[in-house]
């Protein structure tokens, strides 16, 4: 479970706390694993956690250069994804980081790893979108990136939303 191993730093909160109860209406079921990947070991999987321990959280990126900024040009989508592609769910990251007997406490941050979809525009990270580098990334400015620059802003956000329900934001990070 890579999620714990590389997000100790340049960590950010949502402003706003949403409670458990409050995404009750965009739980869903895990999405079923490649053919050929091996089912979770016995204390990682619970049948109800399957049907009813994802969530369905929409998770967008959008850049800001400086050059873009000084012209007044809007932040670019870079991306667009979704936690219904996290591998693992929350409750199998809380009986894995804890079986080793680590001292989870409430208000402890999780990582969830990189969220990336099965289509291009929806890489969960910048290494993605350019293939490692390889393809730069075409902004509306003419300028283009393989990997941040300085004065480049990262914009987060994420939503839920399902017909019928309130939708619910977790306000933005940049």
């Amino acid at each position: 479970l890579g999620p714990f191993l590389s997000k100790s730093f340049a960590t950010s909160v949502s402003p706003w706390v949403v409670m458990p109860e409050a995404l009750k209406p965009f739980r869903c079921a895990q999405p079923a694993r490649a053919e050929g990947d091996p089912r979770p070991l016995a204390y990682l999987y619970d049948e109800t956690d399957q049907q009813h321990g994802a969530l369905d959280i929409e998770l967008e990126v959008l850049l800001l250069t400086e050059t873009m900024r000084n012209r007044g040009l809007a932040p670019q989508r870079i991306t667009l994804s979704s936690t219904k592609n996290m591998y693992w769910t929350v409750a199998q990251m809380v009986a894995h980081h804890s079986v080793n007997g680590c001292s989870l406490q409430p208000g402890d941050l999780f990582g969830s790893g990189t969220l990336s979809g099965e289509t291009t525009d929806s890489c969960g990270s910048l290494l993605e979108i350019t293939q490692g580098g390889k393809q730069a990334l075409e902004l509306p400015s003419g300028e283009t990136r393989t990997f941040l620059e300085d004065g480049d802003e990262v914009i987060l956000k994420a939503r839920c939303r399902r017909e019928g329900h309130a939708s619910i934001g977790f306000g933005e990070c940049r």
